[in-house]
């Protein structure tokens, strides 16, 4: 699940931290790095779960329905198709995702006011109320429900943000990117598989986590090489001029393009560009890509970088 992407900002915010903390030590640094990386993944679980949690008070909403009906002898049943969704169902018993809420122990159990806020939005939109009305009965309906409900309420949900903030702080910023590994595994889901159904892994990889740590410790260590290596192929620019983010975005992406020859130096310069969209000044994306595009030019006109 942890892709480049989101290293190269995590190690963005690790190394800015590590300048300005004034705690300039590399194996915290590196520890702090991987243990960013590994909430995000459960930030995931957590999100997966989420889904299973409301169908779960969806399903308590109906039996007290069901309860009241049966007292007053209605003939009238109370729908039950969204609280016995087959893809939430499987989701609830799949074996990786329990495994993970018992190891950590994490869970929405102490967030009722919450998830019977989003119950409401869910059931008060007009996705849920197309569904329900919906007199197909089908596991790929299941499913593609979840998908609409979670791009339309839980994708950009300030009230959840404010949930994740309290629970950990590093899950805000993460959650964007991790939203699209949650649809992703939602389309991924099929019925046969059940309980067995696999997730997205922690790391795609070993080469990942290498690629992490690796990066990390090149670009703090050679740091004060790459800055002059700014200096020397941007004239027209002045370093303290420029933000600090901007410069330890650029640190890190020309400490990229030295420790991966394999990785396009367009493929760097696009990354870094993006990250600086976020992270820094308005301004900040046009800098950054003027000057690595320099940089990068001028280094390998001098074949000092090997692309």
């Amino acid at each position: 699940m942890i892709n480049r992407a989101l290293i190269r900002t995590k190690i963005v915010q690790i190394i800015y931290a590590y300048y300005q903390n004034g705690n300039k030590n590399m194996d915290s640094a590196e520890k702090e790095l991987l243990f960013s990386l590994s909430k995000a993944y459960d930030l995931y679980n957590l999100l997966l779960d989420l889904i299973v949690s409301v169908t779960r008070l969806a399903s308590l909403r109906v039996e007290v329905e069901e309860k009241k009906q049966a007292r007053l002898n209605s003939a009238e049943k109370p729908n039950r198709k969204f609280a016995d969704n087959k893809f939430a169902a499987q989701l609830e018993s799949n074996k990786m995702l329990n495994s993970f809420l018992e190891s950590q122990n994490k869970n929405w159990d102490n967030e009722d006011n919450f998830i019977r806020s989003l119950l409401d939005k869910i059931q008060d939109s007009e996705i849920y109320k197309s569904y329900m009305a919906s007199t197909e009965s089908s596991y790929d309906e299941d499913k593609e429900v979840w998908r609409k409900l979670y791009k339309s309420l839980i994708f950009n949900n300030d009230e959840l943000d404010a949930v994740l903030e309290e629970m950990s702080l590093y899950w805000n910023d993460d959650k964007e990117i991790v939203d699209t590994f949650v649809l992703k595994t939602i389309k991924r889901f099929e019925e046969a598989n059940g309980a067995k159904q696999e997730l997205l892994p922690e790391y795609k990889d070993e080469e990942d986590k290498e690629f992490a740590c690796r990066l990390l410790r090149g670009a703090i260590l050679n740091g004060e090489n790459y800055r002059r290596m700014m200096g020397d192929y941007s004239r027209n620019w002045e370093l303290n001029r420029l933000a600090f983010m901007d410069v330890i975005i650029m640190q890190i992406a020309i400490a990229e393009m030295f420790a991966f020859p394999n990785i396009p130096i367009s493929v760097t310069i696009n990354e870094y560009v993006e990250i600086a969209k976020t992270y820094s000044t308005p301004k900040s994306s046009g800098y950054v890509n003027a000057m690595l595009d320099n940089i990068a030019k001028g280094l390998i006109a001098e074949k000092r970088l090997l692309k």
